[in-house]
Formats: C-alpha cells, sequence, structure tokens
C-alpha cells in the first residue's frame, strides 16, 4: 500500500504550518476530523504547555481537536487562540450547553535564540496554519514549529547545529497504521541509532568543522558551560488502534524511548520533552507491538528533522555538514 510516510496516513488528520523564515519562528497544527482520543507524557524538566491537563486519566475530557506545536517559548502559548478561534468557527469542540470549547492541547519549543528574540507566532499565523492544512505529505524540515529549532548547544548556539520538524509512518498489512511526528529542538546531538555516528549537534569550539560528542563530554565529566532553559523535543504518535486514554499516557511514555535513542544525551536538565499519543481509531493491536513501532517511528521523525533542515546561513544544518569528517 503507497503511504505518505507522515501523520496523515491516519484518516482524518490534517496538518498544518506558518512559517517565519525572516524571524526564524513557526508553528505547526494537526487538527483530527472526527474528534480523537490522546494522552500525554512529560518528560522533560522545562516543558512549556497549555491545556494538557485534558489528556491526563484523572480528566473528565475524553475527546480532542487538535494539537499545536509552536515556536516563541512561553510566548507562543498564546497564538493558540487562532487554533480555538478556528475551531469555534467549525462548529468544533466540547459540548459546554452554552458554547462549544475546542479542546487543543499545545506545548512550545524556545527558539529565541535563533532569530529575532522579540519575534514568536501570533494567533493569526496559527489561524492560517488551520486554514492551510491538508492530509497530503507534509513539508519537514526547518518549517513550521521547527523553524528555529537548532540542536547540539552544549556549547550555545553559536557551536550548534539546526534541528527543524520531521514525520513517518509505517502501514502494516492488516490495516493498523502507526506515525510520529517529533520537532526537534534538543540540548543534546540527534545520532544515528545503529551507529552512534553523530548527524547534527554540539561543534567543538577550538573546530566548528568537528562534532564534539555532547554524550561523551558529560559521561566523562568534561567541563561545560551552565545552559539554559532553552531546549525542547516535542512529539505526536499517532495510531488507528483502539486506546483508552490510560492506553494512550502509556504508549506517550513508551514512545518517548525513541527520543532517547536518536539524542545523546536525552531528556537532559534543560530540556522541555513533551510527547502526545493519539487515537484516532478502533483496530485492534498488541500494546507491546505498537509501542514497539511507535519507539522506532519517534527516532526516524528525528533524524528526518535534521536531515530535512535548512540553517539559513546562520547555523549549520546536516546538509552542510555530511560530507565533512564528523565520524
Amino acid at each position: 500500500m503507497a503511504t505518505k510516510n507522515s501523520l496523515t496516513d491516519l484518516e482524518g488528520i490534517r496538518i498544518g504550518h506558518a512559517t517565519d523564515t525572516e524571524r526564524m519562528t513557526g508553528c505547526t497544527v494537526v487538527l483530527f476530523d472526527p474528534d480523537a482520543l490522546g494522552g500525554v507524557f512529560v518528560r522533560g524538566t522545562a516543558a512549556g504547555t497549555r491545556q494538557i491537563d485534558s489528556l491526563f486519566p484523572r480528566h473528565f475530557v475524553e475527546r480532542l481537536q487538535g494539537v499545536f506545536l509552536t515556536g516563541g517559548s512561553a510566548f507562543g502559548l498564546d497564538a493558540t487562540a487562532g487554533v480555538m478561534r478556528y475551531m469555534e468557527e467549525q462548529g468544533r469542540g466540547l459540548d459546554v450547553l452554552y458554547a462549544r470549547v475546542p479542546i487543543v492541547p499545545t506545548a512550545v519549543i524556545f527558539d529565541l535564540s535563533l532569530g529575532d528574540h522579540l519575534a514568536r507566532p501570533s494567533a493569526e499565523m496559527a489561524y492560517q496554519a488551520c486554514r492551510s492544512a491538508g492530509d497530503g505529505r507534509i513539508e519537514e524540515g526547518s518549517v513550521g514549529a521547527g523553524t528555529g529549532a537548532s540542536v547540539g548547544k552544549l556549547y550555545g548556539i553559536d557551536n550548534a547545529c539546526k534541528g527543524g520538524l520531521g514525520t513517518c509512518s509505517r502501514v502494516f498489512s492488516d490495516g493498523l497504521v502507526v506515525a510520529a511526528l517529533t520537532v526537534v529542538n534538543a540540548y543534546g546531538d540527534v545520532v544515528e541509532p545503529s551507529t552512534g555516528k553523530v548527524l547534527a549537534g554540539a561543534r567543538d569550539p577550538s573546530d566548528p568543522t568537528r562534532f564534539c560528542n555532547a554524550g561523551k563530554v558529560l559521561a566523562d565529566r568534561g567541563e561545560v558551560p551552565e545552559g539554559p532553559f532553552t531546549n525542547t523535543v516535542l512529539s505526536i504518535v499517532a495510531t488507528n488502534a483502539a486506546l483508552s486514554k490510560v492506553e494512550a499516557c502509556r504508549l506517550a511514555r513508551s514512545s518517548s524511548v525513541g527520543i532517547s535513542r536518536a539524542v545523546s544525551p536525552a531528556h537532559a536538565l534543560f530540556d522541555g520533552d513533551v510527547v502526545f499519543a493519539v487515537s484516532t481509531g478502533s483496530h485492534a493491536a498488541e500494546p507491546n507491538s505498537l509501542a514497539g513501532a511507535a519507539v522506532e517511528l519517534v527516532s526516524c521523525s528525528i533524524l528526518r528533522a535534521v536531515r530535512e533542515a535548512d540553517g539559513f546561513g546562520l547555523i549549520p544544518a546536516w546538509k552542510d555538514l555530511e560530507k565533512g569528517d564528523n565520524d
């Protein structure tokens, strides 16, 4: 079966980007029609979120209309109003008798250090992202919420590499679909899981053409400058498998292993990692197999994010360093 290798391989999912490459920020909206069931796992200690309470099992709300990922740090949370406006116009949301309240969990990355630190996605950008959302193959790399993303910030943004947004999917012969979309703005390096080779990460301040291997530097207790809370990996795992809210939260938790496989070090003190898990269907799936597929797809989406990224002449991207000697 032909696939788009994207989150949009799930029926009923549309994705839209708004991108500002001049000020280096943007946002990405994932819309569900019909409503989806969701769960969340917050792994990072510096997460910035809005309305994720509705994804926890203790919350009575069962369904959501979208997930919003945005740059701008905590300032970017305000842009969610654009998604809310769009959903309200569509008559979508939780029926509370007097109105329908859209349920759109949101998470942010810190991208203020790469472009204009006063730039952040607006509600109008988010609204336009909704209007342009489609169910085809989506653009990856330095677009949407991945526009201002960077990775490997052990020695600061000047010695980092470009991050971005990536997505991939797997369609099984029995009709089960599992997919992931990830915005990669990590403190650590992005590495090839099978070899451990650094694809994009912290560059040696004394030789910026070479990677310093952040994981090894930290493991060897090397001298490391104190870093700010400026990093995050945001991932959405979606499937047509039937899940309860508890099971969705478990899948989100398991899927975070995919970050650990492709980012070194992962889940650092300065990261605000968040994983969403979304169920759009009623397909039967064995939980361990489902989690195993999700882990692989999260890792795959991280690698795609950096391989499709563009540094715009500000910091190197994988494409710029690919031919260099960084083994």
